[in-house]
């Protein structure tokens, strides 16, 4: 018997924004165990499900090791230089012929836990020069960015709760218990929120389902969806009406702005509309308003909805006229050791709103982006600028984005595909080449992005755990092979050429360290590797007005797009009869890209229909059972879960599932299918502010299958 010797290692997970931290057991190349890293000081040793799944995605026999190009209806391997050549020749001749932006980009939201997508791969997918960019922003936080953009001067500049010394934590539009927490990086938000309530203080959440979050609460109240803005403007009107507004010592512009656009917003008026109670509505305003420590904390409900816009910036404008914007206990902005404002600049990230629109329906621009509602529309309407070559990377729209088999047939008829993956999925089926990276474990990583909204300001890096085989490649040297092929952008001067070898030398981990050495608290690779389990660097702090990016380093409370924006909420009356669609989260899931995980797909199927008991009776369907569900856009069918944790008049059904689909590789999500739920939801149905897709509140049919 061959003596083997196990040893341990310390990393953070970077499968969704908890960032736990992991205590990783290995045998050689194998992974014995996975589990939370008790000296995390930000985890403590807490770690959900998907952390386990780790060493799952790391020995999946589906993931793919090499290059594949398509070949008829299968797909062979390739070497790393044919692979990157053809790409390069294909991409070319089309940029040649047609224009740069006949080339098109779609980035996934993995991008934002990938140190070598956040760094090389910006440098190529957003130096290309075209304006049909794309990725996961737009069904997803925008409208926090365009607030973030219109109020504090800079996209990137999004408040945290600081949940760990709040009092009375409002919750409208999320579940952290399921996400664990989004744009609020919070591992083992349970015991947060358990912590609240055992220091005194209260947590109310609203939403149209009592969800995991809820039934830990004090106090749950259902809400229409798709209301949220009618909400918090009545919300506005009871603080202007009892005198309750205190800016404290903020400056800010727009205070009277704001109060005649809430002077017809009566709580009895959004309570005809909401579904929640005028009383309700001026309790909720005087808690926030008497409640030394407080916040308001909205997520994805409140985003992805046709006035998703509004009710984003009325979420921050009420936590400044609440007097807690930037102070403890209340929303905070976070001093992450790499500071994420001159990263991003210096990646050609940039704050931009409406410069540009869309060549067909006319949609804005945000940060150089289109919505990914018009990416169909773009590859089918023939004319000058039309797509006709697409490079996705860690993303899968024909599941993640709605209109699914419209985006299927478009992008069957593209020139030219190629998709960074490693995984044969239903987007990159449809590939002409697909570019594989290394596993998570095989990769470094530090959390650059997902850090710059943590709830407590910390720094962990994490050195690669196994080394990489001779004929893998890291993502940030795929990005950069095809940014060499494709030729440097022009502002990189005549010495670009020796750039471009520096940093093939490099790698991204000297882009960090200089980061963290100029951040605000001096750090370096070298200390953090003295620290495997990383470092906590204090509570947040209180950091305006100077880290506002505005001119004049005030507050914007009442930005002139939000205040023309608010004739289309006047045209919101009560509720039509028929029901109404939101989606769900699960711990288990994480959109797409886990369901290949025998541990995080076995027990009862969760790609259901939740109804209920009352909507369930009048339509004869039975729990268990199977419904159709169906829009104008099309239909699906779906086991059937009846219960009272939803509000009558709405049903739910999780998103990224839909793995049935012919040309798949993925043998467990396959076997553990679902459908999707952007099937049947239409494109066109946005929030004509922001440009982003409304995936809650669409109508639907539901009858007995």
């Amino acid at each position: 018997m061959v003596a083997t010797m196990q040893t341990t290692h310390y990393r953070s997970c970077p499968l969704c924004e908890a960032t736990c931290g992991v205590a990783i057991t290995v045998d050689g190349n194998r992974v014995v165990s996975v589990r939370g890293d008790d000296d995390d000081p930000f985890s403590r040793g807490y770690i959900c499900p998907k952390g386990t799944a780790l060493a799952d995605l790391h020995a999946d026999p589906d993931r793919l090791k090499r290059p594949v190009v398509r070949d008829g209806d299968g797909w062979r391997e390739v070497g790393w230089d044919e692979a990157f050549d053809l790409v390069a020749s294909k991409l070319n001749a089309i940029r040649a012929r047609h224009g740069k932006h006949a080339i098109a980009v779609y980035q996934g939201n993995p991008s934002a836990h990938n140190l070598g997508l956040l760094t090389y791969g910006q440098l190529l997918l957003r130096t290309l020069g075209t304006k049909n960019s794309y990725s996961a922003t737009s069904l997803d936080q925008l409208p926090h960015m365009l607030a973030a953009l219109l109020m504090f001067g800079n996209q990137l500049l999004m408040p945290v709760p600081d949940i760990d010394r709040s009092d009375l934590f409002i919750c409208l539009g999320a579940n952290p218990l399921a996400s664990n927490g989004s744009i609020m990086t919070a591992p083992d938000v349970k015991s947060r929120l358990k912590a609240i309530r055992e220091r005194g203080g209260r947590v109310i959440v609203l939403d149209p389902r009592r969800t995991e979050t809820a039934e830990k609460a004090d106090q749950h109240v259902f809400i229409r969806p798709g209301t949220d803005a009618a909400l918090l403007l009545a919300m506005v009107h009871v603080l202007f009406a009892e005198n309750l507004v205190k800016l404290g010592r903020l400056r800010a512009n727009g205070l009277d702005e704001l109060r005649r656009a809430s002077t017809q917003w009566t709580p009895e008026r959004a309570a005809q509309i909401t579904g929640v109670s005028a009383a309700d509505i001026r309790e909720l305003a005087r808690a926030l308003a008497t409640t030394k420590r407080a916040v308001l904390y909205g997520r994805i409900g409140v985003c992805t909805q046709e006035f998703g816009g509004l009710a984003a910036w009325l979420c921050y404008a009420i936590n400044a006229l609440t007097g807690h914007l930037d102070e403890v206990g209340g929303l905070m902005f976070t001093t992450p050791a790499v500071d994420p404002l001159p990263l991003a600049a210096m990646l050609g990230f940039d704050g931009g709103f409406d410069r540009y629109r869309s060549r067909v329906s006319q949609k804005p621009e945000f940060g150089g982006e289109l919505p990914v509602t018009v990416l169909a529309e773009e590859i089918e309407t023939p004319g000058q600028g039309q797509i006709r070559a697409l490079i996705t990377s860690a993303g899968n729209p024909v599941l993640s984005a709605p209109g699914g088999p419209r985006l299927e047939k478009a992008f069957a008829g593209l020139d030219f595909m190629v998709s960074i993956d490693p995984y044969i999925n239903e987007t990159t089926r449809l590939a002409h080449v697909i570019l594989p990276p290394t596993s998570p474990l095989e990769r470094s990583h530090y959390d650059a992005a997902l850090n710059a909204f943590a709830v407590r300001n910390v720094a962990k890096y994490s050195p690669p755990l196994f080394e990489r085989d001779e004929h893998a490649r890291h993502d940030w040297e795929i990005c950069l092979a095809l940014w060499t092929r494709l030729g440097t952008p022009r502002h990189l001067g005549p010495g670009s050429w020796l750039v471009q070898r520096l940093l093939g030398k490099l790698g991204p981990e000297p882009i960090i360290d200089l980061a963290l050495r100029t951040g605000p608290h001096r750090l370096s690779l070298a200390k953090l590797r003295a620290a495997p389990h990383g470092l906590d660097l204090g509570p947040l702090e209180s950091r305006l007005p100077k880290r506002l990016a505005t001119k004049d380093k005030a507050l914007q409370l009442a930005p002139e797009r939000y205040l023309q924006d608010l004739a289309r909420l006047d045209l919101l009356g009560s509720p039509a009869d028929g029901l109404v669609l939101i989606g769900r989260r699960h711990l288990r899931s994480n959109n797409s890209w886990m369901h290949n995980s025998e541990r995080l797909v076995k027990g009862p199927p969760r790609c259901t229909l939740m109804i209920h008991p009352d909507d369930a009776a009048s339509r004869q369907l039975a729990d268990g059972g199977r419904a159709r569900i169906s829009t104008t856009t099309g239909a699906i069918e779906l086991p059937v879960e009846v219960t009272d944790a939803i509000m009558p008049g709405v049903v739910s059904i999780p998103h990224g599932w839909g793995h049935g689909r012919r040309g798949v590789k993925l043998r467990v999500a396959s076997e553990h299918a679902g459908e999707s739920v952007n099937d049947i939801l239409d494109p066109a149905r946005i929030d004509e502010l922001s440009g982003t897709s409304a995936l809650t509140g669409q109508r639907v049919e539901v009858r007995r299958a």
